[in-house]
């Protein structure tokens, strides 16, 4: 394991690619199957049976009204099941929480039982899936808000870019941001609460753990970002304050489930939503630090080189510092996501970069995604005209290997449905 201040050589970063195919002279499939994508691993109290997970990804698809999960998201989920563990998709821990137009939540009677639906469905099918806790903060609209209310933030700073809402056709709409209101201090234990309460849903629902969402600008993100974060209290300024209110709502998710059911997502290097850092290195060394001292599951982290593995050529020393630092302060397993295919992925694993490897989109085109990586077969291209809100068409009715053999039915498109 790199040591935290050391750069990886040049030979180094090379080797994190994987070989070119000599026959065409081009980076191609292996002539072997991958064998480190293949082992089991250990990820909390759970054995994997291999290193391939499904990341969270947003499909704005919950019933509505109320953002209920239902039958179409437990084949969605059902049909991915062979994944080494699936994290479901950021959910929402209070109406507050919202910030997206038709995602779904958990913290109602009927989300929860929606939620039943899934977990079920993946449990029948051998599968094991985790559910990301997510609080959008300012990353919203008064649209998405109970009572038209303003977002809430660290502080009253605008971000830039625009939110997804239900108009009042009912149709999917991008609106300027507005300014969010600052949270009182007096307000944080209740919002450390709602993730307490979504928990413990989430363990009604069925879940086999919760991830804890850091990641990506959102609320605990704006807190670790001094460019988000303007407080002059005990959650702003130098890091310690900064990282408060993450400690605190990790420790108290683990209270709900037990440290080896709990994992985190960062996003170091991370600029998405208008955050940044002009100290990356201290944030994270700190935040890394404390927690890994919780024991936790797993620490699922959104590589700051993904733009350079999806385009396979040699990462920013800047990213590759970020991953070797984190690597070496998180005593636990490591999850990375971000710009990864089969042959990326078997090498970062074979370097000991990680330990698991999370996809994302190749999860929407390829239900059964492992055995295409197992066997070398193709992998479809997912329509991003459907990643957000719609129906079957582009969640569910992606075929398997059986079913393109003609092995298996078809999945059925219902262009009812919504």
């Amino acid at each position: 394991m790199m040591s935290v201040t050391t750069l990886p050589e040049s030979g180094a970063a090379s080797a994190l690619l994987p070989e070119p195919d000599t026959e065409s002279g081009t980076r191609g499939a292996p002539q072997v199957p991958p064998k480190n994508l293949f082992e089991p691993a250990m990820l909390g109290r759970y054995r994997l049976p291999h290193r391939i997970a499904m990341a969270p990804l947003t499909r704005s698809r919950a019933r509505q009204p109320g953002n209920v999960p239902a039958a179409l998201n437990a084949l969605y989920y059902r049909q991915r099941s062979s994944a080494a563990v699936i994290i479901a998709e950021a959910t929402q821990i209070s109406m507050q929480g919202q910030g997206y137009a038709w995602t779904p939540g958990i913290h109602s009677r009927e989300q929860v039982e929606g939620w039943r639906l899934v977990t079920d469905a993946v449990h029948a099918a051998g599968g094991r899936i985790i559910l990301q806790l997510w609080h959008v903060g300012r990353i919203s609209h008064p649209a998405l808000q109970p009572d038209g209310m303003l977002p809430v933030a660290p502080s009253a700073i605008k971000p830039t870019g625009m939110a997804f809402i239900e108009n009042e056709k009912g149709e999917g709409e991008m609106v300027p941001f507005e300014t969010p209101r600052a949270l009182l201090a007096e307000e944080i234990p209740y919002l450390v609460q709602q993730y307490v309460r979504g928990a413990a849903n989430a363990m009604e629902a069925g879940f086999d753990g919760v991830e804890v969402h850091g990641a990506n600008g959102y609320l605990l993100d704006q807190f670790l970002s001094p460019r988000a974060n303007r407080r002059n209290d005990r959650y702003g300024g130098p890091v310690e304050n900064r990282a408060r209110l993450l400690l605190e709502v990790v420790r108290a998710v683990s209270q709900v489930w037990g440290k080896d059911r709990v994992g985190t997502r960062l996003s170091p290097l991370g600029s998405f939503n208008d955050v940044g850092d002009d100290d990356p290195q201290s944030t994270f060394s700190y935040v890394v630090d404390k927690l890994s001292d919780f024991g936790l599951g797993y620490l699922h982290v959104i590589n700051p080189a993904a733009a350079a593995v999806e385009k396979q050529t040699r990462p920013d020393p800047a990213a590759l510092e970020m991953l070797a630092l984190i690597r070496g302060k998180f005593h636990g397993p490591l999850m990375l996501a971000g710009g990864f295919n089969r042959d990326t992925a078997e090498a970062w694993l074979a370097h000991g970069k990680a330990d698991v490897i999370a996809f994302g989109r190749e999860f929407i085109a390829n239900p059964d995604l492992p055995e295409r990586f197992r066997i070398g077969a193709h992998i479809n291209l997912p329509d991003p005209s459907t990643y957000y809100g719609g129906g079957a068409k582009g969640y569910t009715d992606y075929p398997t290997l059986a079913q393109e053999r003609g092995e298996a039915p078809k999945p059925v498109v219902d262009e009812s449905w919504r």
